[in-house]
C-alpha cells in the first residue's frame, strides 16, 4: 500500500514537471503579425521549384508547425510561472550548456521524460503490446516494415470536443507511429472544437512534444458555430470541424505539391499497431476507406456503438452488436460480411467510420469530395411549425453517411469518365477501334451510364420494401454520439415500391469502403483488454496465422438499392433524438443531378 501510494506521488510529480516544462515552452507574448504569418504555409520559391522540394522537414520550413486560436491573454498564475521558467533556465541548464554539441543532453532529458510519460501504467497505450491479436500481430516486430520502407506519407487528423479523457492515449499513438513511420513522414491536423474541459492544456503539452520530436502539425482551436449548443445542428457542425481539419491537407498540395498517401482519423483510441494494419489493408485492396470497430462498455458487455454511421453492404444497421456474440448474431447481415467477421477477416460494407478510420485522399479528397449535410433541417429554436417532409426527401443522417454515398456516386462517375477517355482515344485512333470492335456475333449493351465490365456482385441487390415491419432489434446496440431514439420514433418508414427503376447500382464500379474488425476502438474507462479477449480470445490454436493473404476482397458489391436512414430532423447538437426509415438510393439518379 506503502509502495503504491509512493508510486502514485511519483508519477504526479513527473506529469507536474512535464507540465512546468510545457508552459515553459509554449507560454509566450502575444504574436505579431508578421509571426503570424511566418506560420503560414508558403508556396515553392525558385530554389526549391528547381530542387522540386516537397519534404515535411520542420527545421527547413518552420511554417510546418502552427499553433492557431490559442488564447495568449494573461492567466492568473502566468508571471509566476516564467519567473519560475526563467530561474530553472538560469540556474540549472544555462550553466551546462557550453556550446551547441552539449545542448542536445537537455533534449534527450526532456524527451526522455515524454516518453516515461507517455508509458505510464494505468494509460491504455501501455497495455497495447501485452493485447492478444489474430495472426500473430504481436509476435512479429517486423510485421510493417515494408509500409516503412515505402516512405509515404500520412495525414492524422483529430477533431476533440471536450475529450481530454484520451487525448494523452492519442498523442502516445502519434509518437509510436512516428517512431515506426518517421517524423518527416507524418502531419497531424488537431482541431479543438469549443472543448470546456482541460484540452487547450493538453493541446499544449501535444505542442511541446510534437515541437521536441520534429513532427509537423497544426493545432488549432474554434468557436462553436452557435452560442448555445442546443440550437446546434449536429451533422453540420460535424461537417465544418472535419473540414476544418482538413485545410492543411488541401493547403500543402495546392501550395506545395505534397500529396498523402494516406489520411488517417483518429476518434477515441486504438493501438498503434491496429491503425498500421488498418493502412496495410488499405493499400493492399486500394481501398477508399478503412474502418475499425468502435466499442463502449454498457452494462458490464461491450456494444458496438457508432450505429448512426455505419451500415453493411445490404444497407441495414449492425445490430444484436455485442463483442460476445455468438458466430450466428454478428454485426453485419449479409451472408458474406458475418462469413469474414466471423473470422476477424476485413469485410465490406456500404458506409462506416466507427473509430480509427483511414481514407485514400486520391479517391476523395483529393477529387472535391468534402464533407457535408442535409440543409431542410428544423431549428428548435424558431417559433414555427415542424414542417412536414416527403418520404423520399433527402436523408438527414452523419456528415459521413453522405460522404460514403459521395464515394460510391464519385467511384461511378471515374470509371465513366474513363469509359469516355478509353471511347474517344478509339474514335481517333482506327486501329485501336478496329481491336476494340465486338465479333459480329456479340451484342453490345447500349452505353447510357452502363459501364461494361463492370458489373459489381450478382446485381440481386433487395428492393425497397413496402410493408417493411417494426424490426424488434430496431434498437439494440447503442449510438455513441447521440442520446438513444425514442420507442415511439423507431419504426422504419418505408417507401412504395419504385415505378420506374433505372440502372441498377450493380452495374456501376463499387466504391471499396471496408471494415476492419481487428482494429478496435474504445474509450475512457473501458477495458481494452477484456474487449480483446472477447473479440479474439487467447489467440491459441490460431489457424489463420498463415491467411494474411485474405486481406484481400476478390468480388466487390455494388451499392444496395436501398439503406436504412437514421437522421436527425431537428437541431439539438449532438443529443438530438433520431428517426429511422428505409429509403431507396440510386446511384444512376444521383449521377443525373
Amino acid at each position: 500500500m506503502i509502495s503504491l501510494r509512493k508510486r502514485s506521488l511519483s508519477r504526479v510529480f513527473l506529469i507536474a514537471a512535464c507540465a512546468f516544462v510545457v508552459r515553459w515552452l509554449t507560454v509566450s507574448s502575444p504574436k505579431s503579425a508578421a509571426d503570424a504569418q511566418a506560420h503560414e504555409i508558403k508556396e515553392h520559391n525558385f530554389i526549391e521549384r528547381a530542387r522540386k522540394d516537397k519534404s515535411l522537414n520542420v527545421q527547413r520550413h518552420r511554417f510546418l508547425q502552427a499553433r492557431m486560436g490559442r488564447d495568449e491573454g494573461d492567466e492568473l498564475m502566468g508571471d509566476i510561472i516564467r519567473n519560475g521558467a526563467t530561474d530553472y533556465w538560469e540556474r540549472f541548464q544555462l550553466p551546462y550548456i557550453l556550446n551547441k554539441d552539449t545542448s542536445s543532453m537537455d533534449t534527450q532529458h526532456v524527451v526522455g521524460a515524454i516518453d516515461q510519460l507517455l508509458s505510464l501504467n494505468g494509460w491504455v497505450a501501455a497495455l497495447c503490446p501485452t493485447l492478444t491479436r489474430p495472426f500473430g500481430q504481436h509476435k512479429h516486430d517486423n510485421a510493417y516494415d515494408d509500409l516503412v520502407r515505402e516512405d509515404h506519407l500520412y495525414y492524422v487528423a483529430i477533431v476533440i470536443h471536450s475529450a481530454d479523457h484520451f487525448l494523452v492515449d492519442q498523442l502516445a499513438v502519434i509518437v509510436q507511429m512516428a517512431k515506426r513511420l518517421g517524423t518527416n513522414n507524418l502531419f497531424v491536423s488537431m482541431l479543438d472544437y469549443d472543448s470546456s474541459d482541460s484540452t487547450e492544456t493538453l493541446t499544449d503539452l501535444c505542442e511541446a512534444v510534437l515541437t521536441l520530436l520534429g513532427v509537423p502539425f497544426r493545432i488549432r482551436r474554434v468557436a462553436g458555430m452557435t452560442e448555445d449548443p442546443a440550437a446546434a445542428y449536429y451533422p453540420l457542425e460535424e461537417a465544418h470541424m472535419r473540414n476544418l481539419a482538413l485545410e492543411p491537407l488541401h493547403e500543402l498540395y495546392k501550395k506545395r505539391g505534397i500529396r498523402f498517401q494516406r489520411v488517417i482519423w483518429l476518434k477515441g483510441f486504438t493501438c498503434p499497431n491496429d491503425i498500421l494494419e488498418t493502412i496495410k489493408i488499405s493499400f493492399a485492396n486500394e481501398a477508399s476507406m478503412v474502418c475499425g470497430m468502435d466499442w463502449a462498455e454498457h452494462n458490464g458487455f461491450f456494444i458496438f456503438s457508432d450505429r448512426w454511421r455505419t451500415r453493411d453492404i445490404d444497407g441495414d444497421q449492425f445490430r444484436q452488436s455485442k463483442s460476445s456474440s455468438k458466430a450466428e448474431a454478428v454485426p453485419p447481415r449479409d451472408r458474406l460480411g458475418a462469413s469474414r467477421y466471423a473470422q476477424h477477416l476485413p469485410f465490406q460494407v456500404f458506409c462506416c467510420e466507427a473509430g480509427t478510420h483511414v481514407v485514400d485522399p486520391e479517391q476523395s479528397y483529393y477529387k472535391g469530395i468534402a464533407y457535408r449535410a442535409g440543409s431542410d433541417f428544423h431549428n428548435l429554436s424558431r417559433a414555427e411549425a415542424v414542417p412536414t417532409r416527403d418520404p423520399d426527401a433527402p436523408c438527414l443522417d452523419s456528415s459521413q453517411a453522405w460522404f460514403c454515398r459521395d464515394l460510391w456516386v464519385r467511384s461511378a462517375r471515374d470509371a465513366m469518365d474513363e469509359v469516355d477517355q478509353v471511347n474517344d482515344h478509339n474514335k481517333h485512333n482506327p486501329l485501336a477501334r478496329r481491336a476494340a470492335a465486338p465479333p459480329p456475333d456479340v451484342q453490345v449493351a447500349p452505353r447510357d451510364g452502363i459501364l461494361p465490365g463492370q458489373a459489381a456482385g450478382d446485381g440481386l441487390r433487395r428492393q425497397p420494401n413496402a410493408a417493411a415491419a417494426v424490426d424488434a432489434d430496431a434498437n439494440a446496440g447503442s449510438d455513441y454520439d447521440a442520446m438513444p431514439e425514442e420507442e415511439d420514433g423507431l419504426s422504419e418508414e418505408s417507401l412504395p415500391e419504385p415505378i420506374h427503376l433505372s440502372i441498377p447500382n450493380s452495374n456501376f464500379r463499387p466504391a471499396r469502403i471496408l471494415v476492419n474488425p481487428r482494429c478496435p476502438t474504445t474509450y475512457a474507462g473501458v477495458s481494452h483488454t477484456q474487449l480483446a479477449l472477447d473479440l479474439f480470445g487467447t489467440g491459441e490454436g490460431d489457424s489463420l496465422q498463415a491467411g494474411v493473404g485474405k486481406y484481400i476482397l476478390e468480388d466487390w458489391d455494388g451499392a444496395p438499392e436501398s439503406f436504412v436512414c437514421q437522421e436527425q430532423r431537428q437541431t439539438g447538437g449532438r443529443k438530438a433524438t433520431k428517426t429511422q426509415r428505409r429509403l431507396g438510393f440510386s446511384i444512376h439518379d444521383e449521377l443525373q443531378r
